[in-house]
């Protein structure tokens, strides 16, 4: 090889960069493969396995009394495991919390840690522990001939390579690991579900993930919390092994307050508790979270988790708070998904869900077949030395004669009755009295059970249909002992989100009123005088608009700068209000053109009297910044006005009437949709005569085709029915038309539609 090199001595020298990349490899391997991730066949990474076998060769079953922990640990370490007996031990610890595996494998007596703290176990010497009852599925075949052994550490006993389990276990308990490069974390299932879905499997090979699912339709956590992943998630999931479930803790409601009943896997109610005081609190750099006025936990013998949390009062919308503590504690846990195994082949890979099942069943397979060749074996070796018997009772006073008299009895009674030397052994072997008339009957009653199974076993060997249906038996027996019903269901819920607290408070009506001088307050309901409130001296009423406490709240000024903020924050209709200026930074004589409270989908047209608008959206003029942002360019000599709310289901034209008195109907479809910018010409006004403010919009309504306009001019009144309107139609371009001499002054518009529109309006 090129990197072996041969010094003087003759001796080899290998460069360091292949030792040390061969060293490592070799390290990864042993890692991966004797460490971190479970064999396909039974479950288990070899610390695993290894305590198992050696509680079982200390007889450390469920009927026997409990023992030290400390024992079983020294026997692993100084046996099997020559590795460290703090993490031998706390894989011992593991397998013994039923609130970490599914289906705990060890009985522990003493403290093997809790729920809210899994690692506040004692010590070994503390603890005691005996083998659960469902390690019989990993032990009951052990010594049947169904595994194969290997040589311990120091090859001074035997330890068995894979235990023969008979039920899927690495999909029963799961598995958490990480190796050298890779890693795997398999969630746990229900015992029941796993078993069904094998029988389904050995009946039809081609069965899809699909009709999979309705055996297994998502893990099941050692937990009673909701699995709210879609199940087009959990089938991805399935399908390449690799993913995220979600699950999230169950709460009912209690004079008011919410119980927390139930928390997803791994969580811990103390932790949790620490989360929502550090949100009611703001620390984190959080705002606080005052929709929570207290949380405590009340878990004790009788309620192994009940946090108590309670809402700052009876109007917050518990749905959305608990979504928002969904998204913010541990109340809702996401678990990976990678069910990287080492399959039959030693080797690792990531499986699906049915990759698993179809390699454990060959496992299975494997593993009876094993099982009655190992019994076929004995059955013929005792059928073999019951043959011999027969011939010895035939011949008994022969037998006893040549035993009596001969030198070499065995070579003198395999030569006179042509048996092998077993059967010569076994007769010698034999007591005399086993050798009498009622032995014989005995004898031959056993001879017939043992041909009888032995027909039996061979019916199996020689049969797929015959082995599939014994498979099948033995994993049904399995799920009727150990089966139960699953804990962690499998729900449809809302997306846990981080709420603002606008959102999480009750929606009232208000009625947000501004002043001439810029002051500002808002009024509960919608039927406020808003004329008749109180103002500063010299101060009047200018704008008001109504709206939800919810909604957003958004000033357009007459340089065209839009600016926001939240409604519900605005002081009381009772005192004179605040000044806007102590919210935003406005230009140097900007003024305030108009106010909008809304959603943000709602459609406005925002446009100034120089006869330039377009139409945008409410959440396009939001801006959290006090210098606003800049949203419709104004001409020269032009000034907002205030915006209109637009109906895009009613309103398809508008009415425009300038200084002059002449009046537009245009097509709402030649204004442009746009976020910010001059916008389109609706009507024809010179820029020149704009800038010298000679003519300029006054007036701008929106209507539809069948409306009826009522035009006021001092004490005159003019009405337009929808024929009449349309000899003021044109392009948005055109001047439009004079009104009618004494109505070119225009005091204000009424629009009326059809009683049909109405209610189509309505609705």
């Amino acid at each position: 090889m090129e990197d072996i090199e041969l010094d003087s001595n003759g001796d080899e020298l290998i460069k360091l960069h292949s030792f040390t990349e061969q060293a490592y490899l070799n390290y990864s391997m042993s890692v991966i493969t004797d460490r971190a991730l479970p064999h396909i066949g039974d479950g288990l990474k070899p610390v695993q396995r290894r305590i198992i076998y050696a509680m079982h060769n200390l007889g450390m079953r469920p009927d026997t009394p409990y023992r030290k922990a400390a024992r079983t640990v020294g026997k692993v370490i100084g046996e099997f495991h020559p590795h460290g007996d703090v993490s031998c031990y706390e894989a011992m610890v593991l397998m013994a919390q039923n609130f970490s595996y599914r289906y705990p494998f060890v009985d522990g007596q003493g403290n093997w840690g809790s729920r809210d703290n899994p690692k506040s176990f004692a010590s070994m010497r503390y603890t005691e522990s005996r083998l659960a009852p469902f390690a019989d599925i990993l032990l009951r075949e052990l010594n049947l001939g169904t595994v194969e052994w290997q040589p311990n550490f120091d090859g001074s006993i035997e330890e068995p390579k894979v235990m023969p389990s008979l039920l899927p276990n690495v999909l029963l308990n799961g598995a958490i690991g990480i190796a050298v490069g890779m890693a795997t974390s398999i969630p746990p299932h229900n015992a029941r579900e796993l078993a069904n879905a094998c029988v389904d499997l050995l009946d039809n090979p081609e069965i899809t993930l699909h009709e999979l699912m309705k055996h297994i339709p998502a893990p099941d956590y050692p937990a009673r919390a909701e699995i709210i992943t879609p199940v087009s998630e959990i089938e991805q999931i399935y399908s390449t092994g690799r993913g995220t479930i979600r699950m999230r803790a169950t709460y009912v409601v209690e004079n008011g307050n919410v119980i927390v009943t139930n928390l997803p896997y791994q969580a811990s109610s103390s932790r949790i508790v620490k989360q929502i005081a550090d949100l009611m609190e703001g620390s984190g750099g959080q705002s606080k979270f005052t929709l929570v006025s207290d949380v405590r936990d009340e878990s004790d013998y009788k309620n192994e988790c009940r946090l108590v949390i309670v809402p700052r009062s009876n109007r917050v919308d518990i749905h959305k708070m608990m979504l928002h503590l969904f998204a913010t504690t541990d109340l809702q846990k996401s678990y990976q998904v990678n069910m990287n195994i080492i399959g039959l082949e030693g080797k690792p890979k990531v499986y699906s869900l049915k990759e698993i099942l179809v390699e454990w069943l060959k496992f299975r397979r494997t593993t009876v077949v094993n099982r009655i060749n190992s019994r076929l074996e004995k059955v013929n070796a005792r059928l073999h030395l019951i043959e011999g018997l027969f011939i010895a009772i035939l011949n008994i006073d022969e037998v006893i004669r040549i035993i009596r008299t001969s030198d070499n009895p065995k070579e003198e009674l395999m030569k006179r009755f042509a048996l092998d030397e077993i059967q010569t052994e076994y007769i010698l072997e034999t007591k005399l009295r086993q050798l009498a008339r009622l032995a014989d009957i005995k004898l031959r009653e056993e001879q017939k059970e043992l041909l009888e199974e032995k027909e039996k076993l061979e019916g199996y060997l020689s049969s797929d249909k015959k082995l599939n249906a014994l498979i099948k038996k033995e994993i049904q027996q399995c799920a009727r002992d150990y089966g139960d019903d699953r804990m962690s269901s499998v729900v449809t819920r809302d997306e846990a989100k981080v709420i603002s607290e606008k959102e999480l408070l009750p929606s009232e009506i208000l009625t947000v009123v501004l002043s001439e001088k810029g002051w500002i307050r808002a009024a509960k309901g919608s039927d406020v005088d808003v004329r008749g409130l109180s103002y500063m001296t010299g101060d009047c009423f200018a704008f008001s608009a109504v709206g939800r406490s919810n909604q957003e709240l958004v000033f357009l000024t007459e340089l065209g700068r839009a600016y926001s903020l939240d409604p519900a924050s605005l002081p009381s209709a009772r005192g004179k209000g605040e000044p806007l200026t102590g919210r935003f930074d406005f230009e140097p004589g900007d003024r305030t053109a108009g106010m909008m409270i809304g959603d943000e989908s709602d459609s406005y047209l925002i446009y100034s009297d120089a006869g330039y608008g377009f139409i945008t959206t409410m959440g396009t003029m939001l801006c959290a910044n006090r210098k606003g942002k800049a949203v419709l360019s104004v001409p020269q000599g032009g000034i907002v006005q205030p915006p209109i709310k637009l109906d895009p289901e009613v309103h398809t034209r508008l009415l425009t009437v300038t200084s002059s008195g002449r009046m537009l109907v245009s097509s709402l479809e030649g204004i442009p949709r746009l976020a910010k910018g001059k916008g389109g010409r609706f009507i024809g006004l010179p820029a020149r005569v704009v800038a010298e403010r000679s003519e300029y919009v006054t007036r701008a309504v929106l209507l539809n085709e069948s409306a009826t306009v009522v035009i006021y001019a001092g004490k005159r009144k003019f009405t337009l029915d929808p024929s009449e309107l349309e000899t003021y139609f044109g392009e948005g371009s055109s001047k439009g038309q004079k009104l009618p001499r004494g109505l070119q002054n225009v005091d204000d518009i009424e629009v009326s539609f059809s009683v049909k529109e109405r209610k189509e309006q309505e609705t």
